[in-house]
């Protein structure tokens, strides 16, 4: 986990990180939401409206943002406070995406960066895109 505070942080610093979404990701998301939409879990509905598989869920998808801040931009002092993104492509069970983000500004005042999102998969296709206002949380001794 990534430790930056917001003097180490500049713009156009960039992290990046690999991840392949499984089918228990989709089953414990499920779980968790209680999304039931046939278009991620059954196969045959998703192939009647022309995509390969069933689609992974978009917030699933955009949920790994909060890994990128939380772990890798800033990292431990993050602190989400709005995040806008854009589903561009489906992605299915066994993508390898690669999630990442850019420092676009620093807003002093606030502490605040404002990062560009972006997901692709492992066919380089831009799958997500969007943009993320993230807080840089004072940096505190742990007790």
């Amino acid at each position: 986990m990534n430790e930056y505070t917001y003097d180490e942080i500049a713009a156009g610093q960039e992290e990046s990180f690999q991840v392949t979404v499984s089918e228990s990701m989709m089953e414990r998301f499920l779980q968790i939401t209680g999304d039931g939409n046939p278009l991620h879990q059954d196969r045959a509905y998703a192939v009647t409206r022309h995509y390969a598989d069933k689609v992974v869920y978009g917030m699933l998808t955009a949920s790994f943002f909060s890994t990128l801040a939380g772990v890798y931009l800033p990292g431990r002092y993050s602190l989400i406070h709005s995040m806008e993104s854009k589903f561009l492509r489906p992605v299915y069970v066994g993508d390898e995406l690669t999630v990442s983000g850019t420092v676009k500004e620093k807003e002093d005042a606030y502490r605040m960066l404002i990062l560009s999102l972006l997901i692709k998969n492992q066919k380089g296709e831009k799958v997500v895109k969007g943009s993320m206002q993230v807080k840089v949380l004072d940096q505190i001794a742990d007790r």
